[in-house]
């Protein structure tokens, strides 16, 4: 059997009225169209992935980077997206495909592996939910009737069909709309097996059903601690929080010894249990020596999220009886956000000073400390 999947981002994503389209808003560090990918890893069934995108957002998709996968521009509506994907796959010997709603991120490992199964003896199966709800036909706010709701039910994706029978059926419907695929099986009175969905198979269509979803993937919550200190010598070269600052003083070390991106470094190592600063980037390797500590966190930010991390917030303090800190904040938060792929409102920076006290008062050193706190989403 030689099964192909089919996911549908195409949609214009009004509903979730979002400045980002629905497909790209990210939970987790991950993009919801990402999330769907992820639910049919390891599906070694699965010999070739369709993604069909929307013209318009196709700098959205590009900064993904998806590999291994067929990327197609979808039509106006869901079945013509759809019909554009099969068309596209029909010379490849496709036998059987999945077709799914990138816009239903969390689909279990359960109902994939059921719908496979199922479709070796049928050419249609579809997940469906009960509904459990008293069901009403409303109009213009007001009920007029009730119906009964014992053989209702809701249906979801992926939705799996033999190729040449579904490709038939839109091809000869293409200008009749139909809420999803498996209604052009039932209006041709063909059967259509069902198989018990999910409720967290849910549909994010508006905000809600966003943070429902949010809800749904949140793990468990680490915090870590960081310090850095480094000397100030004569020079011209004065980093801190990943941006140059104008000075007649540098900070001295191996790297570019930018204290509050290494204390942020050991914040978020600490946070994730992978140990610090000097096991990852030792000074003893010529490799970092001058090295931007920008490189150094975008190595770790890479790690975390291989690790399956999220960040969820950091603090900062930059201890300096000059410069002050105040004005070059903004700066240092948007170079930080950048690189840890977060909002800005993520980040706090605050400005301290020992009032001339020791090293950091005398204008001799600078210090900083972090508190990093980061989601496990295993």
């Amino acid at each position: 059997m030689t099964l192909f999947l089919i996911l549908l981002a195409a949609g214009d994503s009004k509903r979730l009225k979002s400045n980002t389209p629905k497909p790209y808003n990210k939970v987790n560090n991950k993009t919801l169209l990402e999330h769907s990918l992820d639910a049919f890893q390891n599906f070694s069934k699965i010999k070739k992935t369709v993604i069909v995108y929307n013209k318009k957002h196709k700098k959205y998709l590009n900064k993904l980077n998806l590999k291994y996968t067929l990327k197609i521009v979808g039509g106006k509506t869901r079945q013509e997206s759809t019909f554009e994907a099969l068309k596209k796959i029909k010379k490849m010997n496709c036998k059987k495909v999945l077709i799914h709603d990138a816009a239903r991120p969390f689909p279990s490992k359960k109902i994939i592996n059921e719908i496979i199964n199922n479709l070796k003896r049928n050419h249609a199966v579809v997940p469906i939910i009960k509904i459990n709800d008293a069901t009403k036909r409303v109009k213009k706010k007001m009920i007029f009737k009730n119906i009964q709701r014992n053989s209702l039910r809701f249906s979801q994706t992926p939705q799996g069909f033999t190729f040449k029978e579904i490709y038939e059926k839109h091809k000869k419907n293409i200008n009749i709309p139909f809420d999803d695929d498996s209604a052009l099986f039932t209006k041709d009175g063909e059967k259509v097996l069902t198989i018990s969905g999910s409720k967290t198979n849910l549909k994010i269509t508006d905000k809600e059903d966003l943070n429902i979803f949010k809800s749904l993937k949140r793990g468990k919550t680490y915090s870590g601690i960081g310090f850095d200190i480094h000397r100030l010598i004569k020079g011209k070269k004065l980093y801190l929080g990943g941006i140059k600052i104008s000075s007649t003083l540098e900070l001295k070390g191996h790297s570019d010894a930018d204290p509050v991106l290494h204390a942020l470094i050991d914040s978020l190592l600490g946070a994730c249990r992978l140990g610090d600063i000097g096991k990852l980037f030792s000074d003893k390797n010529e490799k970092y020596k001058n090295v931007r500590s920008t490189i150094l966190l975008k190595k770790v930010i890479k790690l975390i999220k291989l690790k399956n991390f999220s960040i969820n917030n950091i603090d900062i303090n930059v201890i300096s009886q000059k410069p002050k800190i105040k004005k070059y904040s903004k700066k240092m938060t948007d170079v930080i956000s950048k690189i840890c792929e977060i909002n800005p409102n993520q980040i706090n920076i605050k400005g301290k000073t020992t009032e001339k006290l020791g090293l950091i008062g005398k204008e001799k050193a600078i210090a900083s400390e972090v508190i990093a706190s980061v989601t496990n989403n295993d």
